[in-house]
């Protein structure tokens, strides 16, 4: 029994020995095992929070004490800095993005942006509405969905696949046709290029072209016509004809004629050229718009009966109005001589003048000639515009008279307005602000 009880307590305590044989070992393989992951942990730290502290932020200004803190503080001190970076660049962006916006959006121009598949990525609603676009999405829409213009087309793809600028002028066809010059650069884009077109408008440059020529052509034919007359007829007299005493008369006559013709031409260019540069400067007088409408009729009576032409005078009302009176009687005399010189035989002249209630002074020309189209109304007072150019020629005039008619009623604040009727006759009224 001893002996048994013996080995039994032996068998015990190695057992136990065992026991804590293996849980020292075990513990030190944990040991061992943890300072492994925690060294490994720690490194991969210290790598974050250099990462972190290389991000724009994440090495914040009051680091003087970085050696002492613990690598999971410094970590989250320097994904703090990095967040709070990370917002002020975000609102800065937001910011410039909105700016952005609201300049190319408040553009004249038109701007269109597309990406290397000629998509559009971004346009301005001057492009949109110089187009005629109605849709509401445009973006991720293929440039010729918007535009049916192969040339504009072609110019963006010559863009994105030469990588330099090109510039095109292009009209567009819609209803109201505008002409465009297009400036077309790269852009550079997180797909990759693409390219960016400012369109400007060029139409009224185009038209004010053209009247420019329409009006250096019309000046030298205008000229050319009353010169070759003083040309012609000088020569026949220096030929002998000065001797004819039947004929040099009549022939001086007509020199005579053109010459002042010319002097007339001259005189509205000059009177037309004062007004629409503002470089008259004449005093503002109050005038007496019966007083005007009474002196221009006594001025065109004798040629109102030599045409067979009857002025007749309506209500002229004693109103007044504030400018120039020279100018006001110019402008009046002009669209009396108009009345008279494209009236028919044994025709009519109506003069009226008075107070509107909207505080307007009306002065209306009414004559029974033969009207004006429609499509010329629009352009009646452009210079030396004629609707009939054989009648115009005939009956003499300069071409300028509606012109000049035009500029006195803006000089005073004021509008020209036009009514007629083929075969019926056309009335002229000028409205000018009531001084009273």
């Amino acid at each position: 029994m001893f002996i048994a009880a013996t080995l039994i307590a032996l068998d015990y305590n190695q057992v136990r020995q065992q026991i804590l044989a293996i849980f020292v070992s075990s513990a030190l393989v944990v040991i061992g095992i943890a300072l492994l992951v925690s060294r490994s942990l720690v490194s991969r730290i210290r790598r974050l929070n250099r990462l972190a502290e290389g991000l724009p932020g994440g090495t914040p200004k009051d680091r003087a004490v970085d050696e002492a803190q613990d690598e999971l503080e410094s970590l989250e001190r320097s994904l703090v800095g990095v967040a709070v970076e990370l917002q002020r660049l975000l609102d800065r962006l937001r910011y410039e993005s909105a700016r952005r916006e609201a300049i190319l959006s408040g553009m004249a121009e038109g701007v269109l942006a597309v990406d290397r598949d000629l998509r559009v990525t971004f346009c301005n609603s001057a492009f949109l509405k110089a187009i005629g676009y109605r849709g509401a999405n445009f973006e991720g829409v293929y440039v010729l969905e918007l535009v049916r213009d192969t040339g504009l087309h072609e110019l963006l793809r010559t863009v994105l696949n030469s990588g330099e600028s090109q510039a095109l002028r292009f009209r567009h066809a819609g209803a109201n046709a505008r002409t465009f010059e297009v400036q077309a650069t790269p852009l550079e884009m997180p797909t990759g290029r693409g390219a960016i077109a400012i369109l400007h408008d060029i139409t009224d440059l185009e038209r004010l072209e053209q009247v420019r020529k329409d009006f250096i052509a019309n000046v030298s034919h205008e000229f050319r016509t009353p010169l070759a007359g003083i040309i012609g007829y000088s020569d026949t007299l220096l030929d002998g004809a000065l001797e004819d005493l039947s004929n040099n008369r009549n022939f001086v006559e007509i020199i005579r004629t053109n010459a002042v013709r010319l002097n007339s031409i001259a005189s509205d260019l000059l009177i037309l050229s004062d007004l629409e540069s503002g470089a008259e400067r004449s005093e503002l007088e109050v005038i007496s718009v019966r007083g005007v409408v009474e002196s221009a009729l006594l001025t065109v009576q004798s040629e109102a009966r030599s045409r067979n032409v009857d002025l007749i005078r309506e209500d002229i009302d004693d109103v007044y109005v504030t400018g120039s009176r020279l100018r006001l009687e110019q402008a009046i005399l002009n669209l009396l001589a108009n009345a008279i010189k494209f009236n028919r035989s044994g025709g009519e002249v109506r003069v009226r003048a008075g107070l509107r209630p909207n505080g307007q002074v009306a002065i209306a020309i009414a004559d029974t000639g033969a009207g004006i189209p429609s499509q010329d109304l629009p352009r009646i007072f452009e210079r030396f515009y004629r609707v009939d150019k054989a009648r115009s020629r005939q009956v003499g005039g300069t071409g300028l008279g509606l012109s000049i008619v035009k500029h006195v009623a803006e000089r005073m604040n004021g509008t020209i307005a036009v009514e007629s009727r083929l075969g019926k006759g056309s009335t002229f009224t000028l409205l000018l602000p009531s001084s009273l």
